[in-house]
């Protein structure tokens, strides 16, 4: 859509903290590029990412966004948005048959957002590809003269600032009964052995605005898998305790061994006298289980911002200071396929082309979490509420009369 109208705004008002968004269209979905789309518009606009969720827009949300679509009155600039318009009522909703499509809508959060997001996505109708935005890169544009052939627009965003809240409160009004897990909406054989898997995007990824949490989900792409669901998600400290659990127990026995060891060279440094070997594994019985339970909660911490022995109980449910994206893929063995292109827990022993090795730093700060089986995942999805709808709350919050 044409930038004229977010271009007039008084600098007071443009500077105002926003809330934007942006949907990758079903075909950009359906061609695995949204990685590279959301790599763009996170690395090049600085603003926060604070939503997003899956949907398979209904005929009646269609109609009622494409009726707003058409603001602009420059005949240029409004013969594009009839374009988008036409785009939007033959391509976002359901098929000629019925079947409905997917389709990402991301909100971005910072000062300026509208006409920040804008200006990433980019004009659709241009005379030179350079590919600097979205649309460079990932749209077409096929002319004519006056006849379009073909229009491919990848990401759809608002023209100003008083169409991106009619919109966002269009598409939370409908959030509940279009979107969330989308779980029948991509077709598979008959009698299909289909998985469905959890992929968390650590933290690590969002210290600051850039382009790792797209590349991440570039390179699961390769997988083949569709995504039927995608959750921005703060962790509690009780969410991340009970996500963790398993692994505390493994911990306390892994520890034993190594830190007998190293409490056996520390004593006998300190106090000049040797040990023998029974010391060392009584050391590693009453040290290890201490130790584990330490790196135990630095990974609740890492995930949720507190370690559990810091948190007061009245805080334990409250939603963390640390964020992670929550992905749901869906397919033919879509566990395995997924961890394979994850790679190890170890990055440094991580094959060269996983996500670890490419990513990667630590044990812990290792880019992504994957369900280990079928049935971990649908432990993992009930624990972080995957079906929970934030997109509204967040929507209705920021545009309450103040």
């Amino acid at each position: 859509m044409c930038q004229t109208a977010a271009q007039a705004e008084p600098e007071y008002i443009r500077m105002a903290e926003e809330l934007a968004y942006a949907i990758i269209t079903p075909y950009s979905i359906r061609k695995s590029r949204t990685g590279g789309i959301l790599s763009r518009l996170l690395s090049r606009s600085g603003l926060e990412l604070v939503a997003a969720r899956m949907f398979a827009p209904s005929r009646e949300l269609i109609e009622e966004y494409a009726a707003g679509i058409v603001t602009d009155p420059e005949p240029r600039h409004r013969r594009t948005q009839e374009l988008i318009r036409e785009y939007v009522l033959k391509n976002l909703g359901p098929n000629p048959e019925g079947k409905r499509r997917r389709a990402l809508l991301l909100v971005l959060r910072g000062e300026d957002a509208v006409n920040t997001v804008l200006t990433v996505a980019g004009h659709i109708v241009h005379e030179r590809t350079a590919g600097e935005t979205i649309r460079d890169t990932y749209g077409d544009y096929l002319a004519d003269g006056d006849a379009v052939h073909y229009f491919e627009p990848a990401v759809l965003a608002a023209p100003n600032r008083e169409t991106a809240e009619a919109d966002l409160r269009l598409w939370a009004k409908y959030s509940d009964a279009d979107g969330g897990i989308l779980e029948n909406i991509v077709p598979y054989p008959e009698g299909a052995d289909v998985q469905k898997t959890l992929v968390l995007i650590k933290p690590d990824n969002f210290r600051f605005p850039n382009a790792r949490p797209g590349g991440v989900l570039d390179l699961f792409s390769r997988t083949g898998l569709s995504i039927i669901g995608f959750k921005v998600h703060h962790m509690s400290v009780a969410q991340a305790e009970q996500f963790y659990g398993p692994v505390l127990e493994v911990l306390e026995n892994v520890m034993r061994e190594s830190t007998g060891r190293r409490a056996r060279l520390a004593a006998e440094e300190e106090l000049g006298c040797p040990l023998g070997d029974e010391s060392e594994a009584r050391l590693g019985e009453l040290l290890g289980p201490i130790a584990g339970r330490a790196h135990w909660e630095s990974i609740v911490q890492f995930m949720s911002g507190t370690r559990p022995s810091q948190c007061p109980p009245e805080r334990r449910e409250t939603p963390g200071t640390e964020k992670c994206v929550a992905v749901v893929y869906q397919g033919i063995d879509a566990v395995a396929k997924i961890r394979r292109v994850l790679g190890p827990t170890d990055p440094s022993k991580a094959p060269f082309g996983t996500i670890r090795r490419e990513f990667g730093q630590t044990m812990m700060v290792n880019a992504a979490h994957a369900s280990d089986s079928p049935e971990n995942a649908a432990r993992e999805f009930g624990i972080i509420r995957i079906d929970e709808n934030n997109l509204k709350p967040l929507v209705e919050s920021h545009f309450q009369p103040r």
